[in-house]
């Protein structure tokens, strides 16, 4: 007797001796070739929507889901990479009605003084570009971190904003330029390793005055963390005596973790073996 039989009675006896499984192992096996399906950007953001504190304008803007894009890697600048999306491209909030844009975590905070500012010399003269697909391109990303620099220096922002705006500017390019890899456009290609290049250095320029003149926590990053940054910015530019001043604090810093030690450490090494290139 197998396992289905007694089928009979309910009127399927025509199917009592059917394989449990015949049916089942190829699907199974069609999946596995397959593999999982692929992650795609649209399913990783949503709308939310946004109050606007120069104009008071309600409006949506899209942003990542944070619990569901998977970490693969962090770049030595701290630059996150995401599978399926680049989530540089979802942290700027632009206001579609006035042009006040801002990093998400400076949206909200504008003062009096400052929202005057905005609409005498942005908001009375700025067109911003109207998109309608399901993610932010590049192009459309570009132009929201612009208009969040020119804000910021509008409103006479702290030199820390400005720097970390130019610092995820210099990763958006990046990223936008990691995206042209199969593309063959050599052309646009250099020239955002151009503009990679000038971002990162207003960074650098920025955080080394906002070290000297601000506290800490500096967009929500630790001293520590500042430090190392800023020494990664400074190796990057051949600024080999801050990188090794600010990598040997760090190495002595009792608050320093372990993970951030060995990274400094690697720094360091590239350091050394860069002094050493150069005799």
């Amino acid at each position: 007797m197998g396992i289905l039989s007694g089928l009979g009675g309910l009127g399927l006896g025509g199917l009592e001796g059917m394989d449990v499984f015949e049916e089942e192992e190829p699907e199974k096996k069609a999946e596995t070739a397959a593999g999982p399906p692929k992650v795609e950007e649209k399913d990783l953001i949503y709308d939310k929507n946004f109050t606007c504190p120069v104009c008071g304008t309600e409006f949506p803007a899209k942003i990542m889901k944070t619990g569901k894009a998977k970490l693969i890697g962090t770049d030595m600048d701290l630059r996150a990479r995401y599978e399926g999306i680049d989530a540089v491209k979802y942290d700027v909030e632009l206001c579609p009605v006035c042009g006040y844009a801002a990093l998400s975590r400076y949206f909200a905070n504008v003062g009096s003084a400052q929202a005057k500012l905005i609409k005498e010399k942005i908001s009375m003269n700025v067109h911003i570009t109207e998109y309608h697909d399901e993610i932010y391109s590049y192009e459309q990303a570009m132009e929201r971190y612009k208009l969040a620099l020119v804000c910021a220096v509008v409103k006479k922002s702290k030199a820390s904003e400005k720097a970390y705006i130019c610092l995820k500017s210099g990763w958006l390019v990046r990223g936008w330029r990691e995206s042209l890899a199969e593309s063959g456009n050599t052309k646009l290609s250099a020239e955002l390793e151009k503009q990679e290049n000038e971002y990162l250095q207003n960074a650098y320029i920025g955080f080394v005055e906002a070290r000297k003149t601000e506290n800490y926590p500096m967009c929500g990053m630790d001293e520590i963390t500042v430090d190392y940054l800023l020494a990664v910015l400074s190796f990057r530019f051949k600024k080999y005596d801050l990188a090794s001043r600010l990598v040997a604090g760090i190495l002595t810093s009792p608050s320093a973790n372990a993970r951030m030690k060995d990274k400094t450490r690697d720094l360091k090494d590239l350091i050394l073996a860069e002094l050493k290139k150069n005799g």
